[in-house]
């Protein structure tokens, strides 16, 4: 009787073309065998020609959660990670997929901080047509997002909430197979961009999870299809490594809440925070922290994890909670106080409805690529941002609007390009002379 695969594979000492070919043909990868990949990888020891092969490999072939859980646990053991057990617990994450005017981070974690859970959080900047938390908090003079592993550890211990970069020590495997993605044609990979997001939040030490994953025009994932699959892997992906993963199906078919760049949407957290905010903006925060204070143990029921938030939005300690946040970080207070002190544009223009309807779309891509154009958003990594500029979309879908009505309000650097703007923003707002329906915020839960 001839010896298994595995057991011949086990007398055989591993090599990287091995295992590309072995996923190539669409055979599963054993725990050992992707380890080994990756800590080869990371160390240089696997060159980027084979690292891509592999890469490659996998979005034509696919993998199974159990392997998606490996490559996460490789990934996410290939650095430090950070073990915030002593400090606060049960430790808890929010992370969104990314989408335009997504600034719900600004507003959740300072919200349940209030309620009493501990929030450590590392985000990333912008990229493409969807904003970046840091980017946003960066347009409060002062803010500091690279804080020391010392820092941000004490941070939470002293005030409970901390929110800054992520340490290059974290997960550097996801760092270096990342850029190889972005040139190698391998990105829209769900395995790929699971394992990504999922190994970030390990390392940076969460044990219950809250995945806010877009589907629509204005995500990555535009098909509810492949959100729910990315959704189910990331969950299944939590379940095998031990950790509590929720996934909240939500809606980027137009941009979240009504202010799109970074100042204007850190202005439009700041207004959340103190009781006001755009109604669909401020219901995504308070579900959004809803999940987090039931996962994290807060409470027992939804309904009483919606009541403590609302609670505290509405007494006051959330907004206090921010400004904390922003104070130990070394932000501008008085930015937060009084908004209007926030970066502003050179020029601002509302531009006029010349019709009456109704709103039958409002592409949330395009919107977000008009940003972009003004300067408000990076195109490669290494650009630089200006945070006074973007757009201010006073519509949604579904609203009856007549001739003269305010769309949108735009902030640039020049006239000229305000009149390329208005352009790209009236090729993406779609009109009908019928009643039309309002979108959903959210189309599902996964757990």
């Amino acid at each position: 009787m001839n010896p298994s695969p595995e057991r011949q594979s086990a007398h055989r000492p591993l090599r990287a073309v091995d295992i590309i070919i072995k996923k190539r043909d669409g055979q599963i990868l054993s725990t050992e065998e992707i380890n080994y990949f990756i800590k080869g990888y990371t160390t240089g020891e696997i060159p980027d020609y084979q690292a891509s092969a592999l890469l490659m490999a996998i979005l034509l072939q696919g993998m199974t959660d159990q392997e998606s859980t490996d490559l996460t646990m490789a990934m996410a053991y290939s650095g430090e990670v950070l073990d915030l057990s002593p400090i606060i617990g049960n430790a808890v994450d929010k992370h969104s997929t990314g989408g335009v005017g997504d600034k719900t981070t600004l507003v959740v974690e300072p919200l349940v901080a209030a309620c009493g859970l501990k929030v450590a959080k590392m985000s990333g900047r912008g990229l493409g047509f969807s904003g970046g938390t840091l980017d946003k908090l960066e347009s409060i003079p002062g803010y500091r997002v690279n804080l020391t592993q010392k820092e941000f550890l004490a941070q939470v211990a002293r005030i409970g909430i901390v929110l800054s970069g992520q340490s290059a020590d974290l997960a550097p495997a996801d760092g270096k197979l990342y850029a190889l993605r972005d040139v190698t044609g391998t990105v829209p990979s769900i395995p790929l961009i699971a394992s990504s997001i999922m190994s970030k939040k390990i390392a940076a030490g969460a044990q219950t999870i809250v995945l806010d994953v877009k589907t629509g025009n204005g995500a990555f994932m535009q098909t509810m299809e492949d959100a729910r699959k990315l959704a189910e892997l990331m969950v299944s992906i939590g379940r095998l490594s031990g950790r509590k993963v929720v996934a909240l199906l939500s809606d980027m078919n137009q941009p979240l809440g009504c202010a799109v760049g970074n100042a204007l949407e850190t202005a439009e957290a700041i207004q959340t925070l103190k009781g006001a905010g755009p109604r669909d903006f401020r219901e995504h925060c308070l579900e959004a922290a809803s999940y987090l204070l039931l996962s994290g143990g807060k409470v027992t029921t939804l309904e009483a994890a919606r009541q403590m938030a609302e609670a505290a939005l509405e007494n006051g300690t959330a907004y206090e909670k921010f400004r904390l946040l922003v104070q130990a970080q070394g932000g501008d207070l008085r930015v937060v106080d009084d908004p209007s002190l926030l970066p502003q544009a050179a020029c601002i223009r509302t531009v006029n409805a010349l019709q009456a309807g109704w709103i039958a779309g409002i592409h949330a891509r395009t919107i977000g690529e008009t940003v972009i154009l003004l300067g408000g958003g990076r195109a490669k990594k290494t650009d630089s941002i200006d945070y006074a500029v973007g757009v201010v979309v006073h519509i949604k879908v579904g609203d009856r609007i007549e001739a003269g009505q305010p769309l949108v309000t735009i902030h640039a650097r020049s006239e000229v390009d305000i009149q390329l703007a208005e352009q790209q923003i009236l090729s993406a707002i779609s009109w009908s002379d019928r009643p039309t329906e309002a979108l959903p915020l959210f189309y599902g839960v996964v757990q």
